[in-house]
């Protein structure tokens, strides 16, 4: 049977990555997105127009917080005879910080547009898998190292955090009652070309390149599990096709991974990566911790490569040179 692939947040940074891999092992795709402008929408247009010129992809520009509008795209592509079996939703209001400043959005986006893919999901026929993004961030105050899917995610630190354990929630009550076959991914500082400018590593390289003075919260004492973008897809795709799983009489809940990359980075080796990479030294503001943010983030990934064989390979030594080289062509050009 044909059918088609379903991504929501096509032109975010995980989105597009992830479309770009399917799109090169000649799958059909649907994106989704509603090219908000959260941040530049420039660059969610030029990541878009590099999947546009590929004849698999078919893109809608809706705002999948609208039921109506996720299922008229379900049901366009079920006309056309290639429905929308497989479906990752990575579209979402993303930001720690934002979310202290600006709380509608994320329950608008992350809750009801949630529910609308759920939604559309349960009464799509044949329908395999869906996956989706949930955050590193659900492990709030959790001390123990590293995070394993089996602590408590119950006192989230933000409401971003929040609306990301209330989606895990959500899955596994649809999982339960509609024996819906999905899969949750806890997603730890995902980084790479065409990321997010308000992501720490181009706030810094930005700032860095200006002779503006960087914020770095917690004094410099914090630990980040940096996680190159091809391992995070990597482990989207890997944990996506693992679908039947749901299906050979295996009772359990609704699996959730981590996708890290199992070894914490110090802030200040971060830093200075970027400082060499750019050639310019930073001039450091130093800074208390942060409301909702958390000193350190470490994934324990064995339940994922027992899985699916999930083991990430990209060192920071080897992909911030490859984020650098690209920040300095699209932002800097010579």
């Amino acid at each position: 049977m044909s059918y088609s692939y379903l991504v929501t947040g096509c032109a975010g940074f995980i989105g597009f990555h992830t479309v770009q891999q399917l799109l090169s092992q000649g799958k059909r795709v649907v994106g989704i997105d509603c090219m908000n402008a959260y941040y530049d929408p420039n660059l969610k247009e030029s990541r878009l127009n590099i999947l546009k010129e590929n004849k698999n992809f078919y893109f809608h520009q809706i705002d999948f917080s609208e039921y109506a509008h996720v299922k008229g795209v379900f049901d366009a592509h079920q006309e056309q005879g290639f429905p929308l079996l497989k479906v990752i939703h990575l579209g979402a209001q993303a930001g720690v910080r934002y979310s202290l400043l600006e709380p509608f959005p994320y329950i608008t986006s992350n809750i009801n547009g949630f529910l609308s893919i759920l939604e559309a999901c349960r009464y799509q026929k044949d329908f395999k898998h869906l996956v989706y993004a949930s955050t590193s961030s659900v492990y709030g105050q959790n001390k123990e190292s590293p995070f394993t899917e089996d602590q408590r995610t119950d006192h989230p630190m933000s409401l971003y955090a929040a609306t990301k354990k209330a989606n895990e929630m959500m899955a596994q009550s649809y999982h339960h009652l509609y024996d819906l076959p999905v899969t949750g991914y806890r997603f730890f500082t995902v980084y790479g070309p065409w990321g997010r400018p308000d992501m720490s590593a181009f706030k810094f390289a930005h700032a860095i390149m200006k002779d503006e003075p960087i914020d770095v919260y917690n004094y410099g004492d914090m630990e980040r599990d940096f996680t190159y973008i091809d391992d995070t897809v990597e482990g989207i795709l890997g944990g996506l096709e693992r679908s039947r799983r749901l299906s050979k009489g295996k009772e359990l809940s609704h699996p959730v991974y981590n996708l890290g990359n199992n070894k914490g980075e110090k802030l200040m080796d971060f830093i200075a990566l970027i400082e060499e990479g750019l050639g310019k030294k930073a001039q450091k503001n130093m800074l208390p911790m942060q409301p909702g943010d958390v000193p350190a983030t470490t994934a324990g990934i064995d339940q994922a490569f027992n899985d699916f064989g999930y083991q990430p390979k990209t060192t920071i030594q080897e992909g911030l040179p490859k984020l650098l080289k690209w920040f300095k062509d699209f932002y800097y050009p010579s």
